[in-house]
């Protein structure tokens, strides 16, 4: 393998690490707003390194448009300088360009962060003696270490909440990764729940802050001097992190003002890309008491539990990736209605899974992390991540912390059995008896997926071209069900009426009225009339029950299609009574 195709593995392989290390990252973002969102900033940022290009030109591009938030945007500029120089005795040349980049971008540098992060690999590549035969890596890895528990101490934020920096930790992730995909002959990652054990959790006694205002990322393209509008867009607001590339112009900033900032910038040039998240919402929901369980529950994000439900609940989410024209991402991080909006107008948009390398670096991170972990995996007919895992366990788990349960289950149904069990786990009283309860849910759980067109599951292999083309002209409207054995058509309807009366005879096939029980109402691009009507009509036939509506696992969107909509549930009458 030539270096520059290493260089490239190695380069995934970091974002892939951080990929699977993300939760962790989010859950001790305390710096410099405790907002929660390291983790997914950097996967979203990182992201196109992970692309072939034959030009560098073109990679920064994608860097500077994908960049998220203050870490991810510092980490763009960062490796924005470091893929400029592949060749071994250069690194030493690349890391200090990305570091000059990247402390350049920043408008108050601070110690204590990812950029303390860089000083100390500039300094260790520096002194390393660096060669192919990757000696040195330990060296340079223990000095990254070093740097990183520093944070701790140099920042009082992180000190009061006894925890590292988490851009920083990110970082160490990923060249811990890099290192060793590059150099080393048998890669021998560093276990970052051991070396890093007593930083990883946010102290009890630590109270966090809340804060309003939003923080935007955008860019704009300029037809004049871009330095002067980098100079002038770093005087909008706080945490400003800004840059250039070429005509383009990157700020992130944190504003009390989003109309008005938003405002001064379309001044400065034409808006290109505009994002912004709530800080408010996100510091409030970072400051909630992490919950307990009896045993930590993971399960595939192809069901139906979102990014919003895995932190409420503790619950690790092994994503696939939906790829959307040219740009692919975890699935949880893509916006859904883009994306039904680009399949209702022929955009080619398929899903794939995670590499079995951060698939396997998701199982160490549980089971290094909780020691005891339930993994409801998706069922084995509908991906390979059982065969994966197994595989995986059978070398890597002699202890038997991580059991994993084949859910023969897809979509809402796996969805509902994770969140069903999760909850469980907050009161249970013994691991087993959340094994026991999965075990049963699985059995209990149904779901009925009620398809608008039969195309998208012909266009993904699902059904014949043939069946799907006269199934559309004849205005049919398939009724689908994920079991063990794959994607079961029990029914065939002609419009939205026959799709409710027929959800209600299967609900009042096994829930009676006044018995307690669990209904997960799925929607696509169809939310208002689900949460709407649908959700009123199932209220009152159930009064019992716990109904709530859910969007779709995006996997289960793009082979379903726009205007599919779904019911889930699980009767409890035979199950133990479950925390709200």
């Amino acid at each position: 393998m030539t270096m520059s195709a290493r260089f490239h593995d190695a380069l995934s392989a970091g974002t892939e690490r951080v990929a699977a290390w993300a939760d962790l990252l989010d859950r001790i973002n305390v710096f410099p707003i405790a907002d929660g969102d390291t983790g997914r900033n950097l996967i979203i940022s990182l992201l196109p390194l992970k692309s072939q290009w034959r030009d560098n030109s073109d990679v920064v591009e994608q860097l500077l448009l994908n960049a998220r938030g203050n870490s991810g945007n510092i980490a763009a500029q960062f490796f924005s300088g470091f893929i400029s120089h592949e060749e071994t005795d250069l690194l030493p040349e690349a890391v200090k360009i990305g570091n000059t980049r990247a402390q350049h971008a920043v408008s108050k540098p601070e110690p204590g962060t990812m950029l303390t992060f860089f000083d100390a690999l500039e300094s260790a590549l520096g002194k390393a003696r660096i060669d192919d035969e990757g000696g040195w890596v330990n060296d340079v890895l223990e000095n990254l270490e070093h740097s990183v528990n520093e944070t701790t101490r140099k920042q009082s934020v992180l000190e009061k909440a006894g925890v590292v920096d988490s851009g920083a930790l990110g970082m160490f992730i990923f060249f811990d990764a890099f290192f060793n995909m590059l150099y080393g002959k048998k890669p021998q990652f560093t276990p970052i729940a051991s070396v890093f054990k007593d930083r990883l959790a946010i102290s009890p006694s630590w109270d966090g802050t809340r804060e309003n205002g939003d923080c935007i990322d955008a860019v704009v393209k300029v037809s004049g001097d871009t330095g002067t509008v980098v100079d002038k867009m770093s005087r909008l607001g706080m945490n400003v992190v800004a840059f250039d590339h070429e005509e383009y112009v990157k700020i992130h900033i944190h504003t009390g003002d989003q109309s008005a900032v938003r405002d001064s910038i379309s001044r400065m040039g034409s808006l290109v890309r505009w994002a912004a998240d709530d800080l408010r919402d996100q510091t409030m929901k970072f400051s909630r008491p992490r919950p307990l369980q009896a045993i930590h529950v993971m399960t595939d994000a192809a069901g139906s539990v979102t990014r919003e439900d895995a932190f409420r609940l503790d619950i690790t989410l092994l994503n696939s990736y939906i790829t959307i024209g040219s740009t692919c991402a975890p699935e949880t991080h893509f916006n859904p209605l883009e994306m039904y909006t680009a399949m209702s107008k022929g955009i080619k948009v398929s899903t794939s899974q995670a590499s079995v390398f951060e698939r396997h670096q998701h199982y160490e991170k549980v089971v290094s992390l909780y020691k005891n972990a339930l993994y409801l995996c998706v069922g084995s007919v509908f991906t390979g991540n059982y065969q994966v895992v197994t595989d995986w366990k059978r070398d890597n788990d002699p202890d038997d912390c991580l059991t994993v349960i084949d859910t023969t289950a897809a979509s809402g149904r796996l969805g509902l059995i994770a969140l069903a069990t999760a909850r469980f786990s907050l009161i249970a009283e013994s691991a087993q008896s959340v094994r026991d309860f999965a075990l049963r849910a699985v059995a209990e759980c149904k779901e009925y997926i009620f398809l608008d067109k039969l195309y998208f599951l012909a266009a993904g292999g699902r059904l014949s071209r043939t069946s799907a083309f006269f199934g559309d002209i004849l205005r049919m409207k398939p009724v689908v069900t994920p079991v063990a054995e794959g994607v079961k058509r029990v029914a065939v309807v002609r419009n939205t009426q026959e799709q409710v009366s027929l959800a209600f005879q299967k609900l009042e096939g096994d829930i009676k009225p006044q018995e307690p029980a669990l209904i997960m109402l799925e929607f696509s691009d169809n939310e208002q009339w689900v949460a709407g009507e649908l959700k009123n009509s199932v209220v009152q036939r159930f009064p019992l029950a716990e109904v709530f509506v859910h969007p779709f696992s995006l996997t289960s969107g793009v082979h379903m299609g726009p205007g599919t909509w779904a019911v889930a549930y699980l009767p409890l009458k035979n199950l133990h009574a479950l925390p709200a």
